[in-house]
């Protein structure tokens, strides 16, 4: 099947070295610095506030949005987290998860709101989304850890490139599904293109958006932990100590951890796009 060589390795490299990483190393410098201080200052925030605080406010919000199951697994599922001692690594994590999910939604919702509104831009970003839903989680690595070196900066890049997609989608999705006849009749009543997009379409369109914001949370959850492995802080490297240890019980509270957190923030987004 060799039949000819094709030099898509070489010319990766020589791109990188002879001309990224020399011109633009400045560019990637400024978004790292500005990156690492609104991850450290969410970071602190939730580690400095104390966990009864953080408990009281995630079972309050739990059983208005979810009800009162949810609101005991709450409870249950943080009093296990601290008992074990990896509240300030899931705090580690919840703020990465954060940052990436605002992140993938600043930038996901206009897109998706474009390629509704232009048929052009929207064959312009299904092959993107499609490359960037179809592409390993793990090769989401290798560019971070080139441009932004170890840490969190890095594993917040890769996570938001790898969440966004549904946002885009199920903006596109939630604005396209409007019936026609509602559009029709708030152009009959003379509504701007603006009116019809802030007071008709987005808010009929809501549900589908919060369903695209919940996979986004999930999707960004579950990179959060696999970039444990390019030094990202949180209950991905507690798991990733217990595999490299071979120690079970570490790897095995880890992973609930991640499980308790997982349902939490599951539940509270699907409660809220019911509500909407």
């Amino acid at each position: 099947m060799n039949y000819f060589y094709f030099p898509l390795e070489d010319w990766t490299n020589h791109f990188v070295n002879e001309w990224l990483l020399p011109v633009m190393s400045g560019f990637f410098n400024s978004i790292s610095t500005v990156l690492r201080a609104f991850i450290e200052g969410v970071t602190n925030l939730l580690v400095v506030v104390p966990p009864e605080i953080i408990m009281i406010l995630l079972v309050l919000l739990s059983w208005k949005i979810a009800g009162k199951g949810l609101a005991l697994f709450t409870l249950i599922g943080c009093i296990f987290i601290g008992s074990v001692n990896l509240w300030e690594a899931a705090m580690q994590t919840v703020s990465i998860v954060l940052v990436s999910t605002f992140l993938s939604i600043l930038i996901g919702v206009p897109l998706g709101i474009l390629s509704a509104t232009n048929k052009v831009i929207e064959r312009m970003m299904r092959p993107i989304l499609d490359f960037m839903q179809t592409l390993p989680s793990f090769v989401y690595l290798i560019p971070a850890i080139l441009l932004f070196g170890l840490g969190g900066v890095p594993a917040v890049i890769a996570t938001f490139v790898f969440a966004t997609p549904p946002a885009v989608r199920m903006t596109n999705l939630g604005i396209r599904q409007v019936p026609s006849d509602v559009v029709e009749a708030s152009r009959a009543f003379g509504s701007t293109s603006r009116q019809l997009l802030l007071k008709v379409q987005l808010p009929l369109a809501l549900p589908t958006i919060m369903a695209g914001v919940n996979q986004t949370m999930m999707l960004a959850l579950s990179m959060a932990v696999i970039a444990s492995m390019i030094g990202a802080p949180g209950l991905g490297s507690t798991v990733l100590s217990g595999i490299s240890r071979v120690n079970v019980g570490l790897g095995l509270t880890g992973g609930l951890a991640i499980v308790v957190l997982a349902i939490i923030l599951d539940r509270i987004t699907q409660g809220l796009a019911k509500k909407a």
